[in-house]
């Protein structure tokens, strides 16, 4: 019999799950680990969810991972190889009654580390969007209870769109960080030169590191197309 597909409301214990086996994951892949993230839906508070906890190790070596195959086995996880995205590495936890799934990439593929991260930061910081895309899953839990590639295609176009979405806040954000950074920077030396100029220290700081950080964010706040218009 197919597996049944629930959505479920958010549970707490979802993010200790996700830790508990996080220090197994670690364990097995030792140093070629360099970090360990709770993606997908159960990574967002307060979201509906199928009750899986998705979990994206970051390898130094994705060729190292094959290895680990029978150690992940032992956890009662099924191997099951790229399982159609290319560098990645997939697990699932649980047979008919899933509980996990491991998604293993190497550092160097940031396309599919950053869209995972991107998504999840996107919806935890969009509580509109969580819960439009929450109930989208559960509707298409109903009409597909037993049908997992209906469901998927149910949910493709809008998870393409959320993604585009994800990415382009991202950037944003790190633009806006960014500058932020460097308008600090840049306040903290008018600042200094002040105080030089004028013996006044603390108060040429003050002025200079606030100039600096509304410097930043306006130009963090902008866009390429944005800031080619002011070249």
């Amino acid at each position: 019999m197919a597996r049944k597909i629930e959505v479920t409301d958010y549970r707490p214990e979802w993010e200790s799950m996700f830790k508990e086996e996080a220090k197994k994951i670690k364990k097995i892949l030792g140093k070629n680990c360099i970090g360990i993230y709770h993606i997908g839906s159960t990574s967002v508070k307060n979201m509906a969810s199928k009750p899986i906890i998705d979990i994206m190790p970051v390898v130094k070596d994705l060729s190292l991972v094959d290895a680990h195959n029978k150690e992940f086995e032992s956890l009662g996880y099924e191997c099951r190889g790229e399982f159609g995205i290319p560098g990645r590495r997939f697990y699932a936890k649980g047979g008919d009654n899933r509980t996990h799934h491991i998604h293993i990439f190497e550092q160097s593929n940031q396309t599919d580390i950053q869209r995972h991260i991107a998504v999840r930061d996107y919806l935890n910081s969009h509580p509109d969007t969580a819960a439009e895309y929450a109930a989208l899953k559960k509707k298409l839990a109903m009409e597909f209870p037993f049908d997992n590639d209906g469901y998927c295609d149910g949910k493709e176009k809008y998870m393409k769109s959320l993604e585009e979405k994800a990415l382009r806040w991202q950037a944003k954000q790190n633009r806006l960080s960014m500058g932020i950074a460097l308008g600090l920077c840049f306040g903290v030396a008018i600042g200094t030169s002040f105080d030089t100029l004028y013996n006044n220290t603390g108060i040429g700081m003050i002025f200079g590191a606030a100039i600096g950080l509304m410097f930043g964010m306006v130009f963090g706040s902008m866009d390429k197309t944005d800031r080619s218009r002011q070249k």
